[in-house]
């Protein structure tokens, strides 16, 4: 049974008082949102997610638990986004006592104990939404009891050091396809590997630090990942190496940033972020919209352009840039996720255009 012994605190000193139905411990964070109304087992499990305490805006939390956490497919697990929870804490409006679903394994509840992750609700999380969109960008702690001198959570951010998080720390394959993807993980999310496995190719994954330089491959991928894309100084400096090469490069989320940032580019800290499953864009040149899931809070600034590059989307609510294209070169990226679990999944055809453009590099 959940208790109310907790405390939301703001940067700007708001204070909630909740009920906690995790792991009884205090947490800190910047605070962000997501707007799915499912799909909270794979953005727990999202590594973009590193260090943030998340809010659902979808009132109804934990109604299906958690499905098998050790059910596997391709050495992938099937049902997350990586191996472990990557949240420092979750925040709901309700949480569902009543779960039910024919694939369930345990309660939400349950998963947030195992990995030692604290949940809270009775909060009007649309209020607070509301809140961070006006105010911006914000860190906050959960308290549990009375631990009100829990760290000071505004030099947070400060020592937490992305780097030592990352994904895997050694090269992993997957899959032995047609086609070669060195796949460079700053987090990837599970689902991108599945996607180039459902395409004849074999994964090869390697640590965002990693000196690919020397391997043998097909087309290059830069994933999605936590934090200031400027941190990434070493991998940026790869890709700006093979950027001189003739093979296709697609990145994601961060991978635009890091691709961005290797051809000249410089990228700016948004207000608040884009957190939600329907961002629209536009692809540049047409009036052709897709509705998107997203979760960053940088993206590449557009007042100069590289020579040779051009903006492949645009966010029609705020018009920042969401991808970058070299058309001479194969090389693109995007801002948002279309690999999208969970979340919609209408541009998940940018896997097979860089296929096609590793056919073309190719001839295979």
């Amino acid at each position: 049974m959940i208790n109310k012994n907790a405390k939301l605190i703001l940067e700007d000193g708001s204070i909630y008082e909740a009920y906690s139905f995790g792991y009884e411990k205090s947490s800190a964070g910047e605070i962000v949102f997501n707007t799915s109304m499912t799909g909270y087992n794979e953005s727990l499990t999202d590594p973009s997610y590193k260090g943030q305490i998340l809010v659902f805006t979808y009132p109804l939390i934990g109604n299906y638990g958690i499905p098998p956490i050790n059910s596997y497919k391709n050495n992938i697990k099937k049902f997350y986004e990586s191996d472990k929870i990557h949240v420092s804490g979750l925040i709901t409006s309700y949480y569902s006592d009543y779960e039910f679903h024919w694939n369930m394994e345990k309660t939400l509840s349950e998963f947030l104990k195992i990995n030692q992750i604290v949940g809270i609700s009775g909060i009007d999380t649309r209020s607070l939404t509301k809140k961070l969109r006006k105010k911006g960008t914000m860190l906050c702690k959960i308290i549990i009891s009375d631990d009100l001198n829990y760290l000071n959570y505004l030099n947070y951010l400060n020592y937490l050091n992305y780097l030592n998080y990352l994904g895997e720390k050694k090269k992993k394959i997957y899959g032995n396809g047609k086609y070669k993807i060195l796949l460079i993980d700053c987090g990837v999310k599970n689902n991108i590997i599945r996607c180039f496995l459902e395409r004849n190719c074999t994964v090869i994954r390697v640590p965002w630090n990693y000196d690919f330089l020397n391997e043998d491959y097909d087309g290059l991928f830069i994933s999605n990942g936590p934090g200031n894309p400027k941190e990434y100084k070493t991998t940026i400096t790869n890709i700006r190496k093979v950027l001189k090469f003739n093979k296709p490069i697609f990145g994601i989320c961060l991978g635009n940033q890091l691709l961005g940032l290797a051809a000249g580019f410089e990228t700016q800290k948004l207000k608040y972020g884009h957190r939600s499953n329907n961002q629209p864009v536009i692809l540049s040149g047409t009036n052709r919209c897709f509705i998107t899931s997203q979760n960053h809070g940088y993206v590449i600034d557009s007042k100069k352009i590289p020579n040779g590059w051009q903006i492949f989307f645009k966010n029609l609510n705020d018009n920042t840039c969401e991808g970058l294209i070299n058309y001479e070169k194969f090389f693109f990226s995007v801002q948002f996720h279309p690999e999208a679990s969970s979340g919609p999944i209408e541009t998940q055809f940018l896997f097979d255009v860089f296929l096609n453009f590793i056919k073309l590099k190719t001839k295979k």
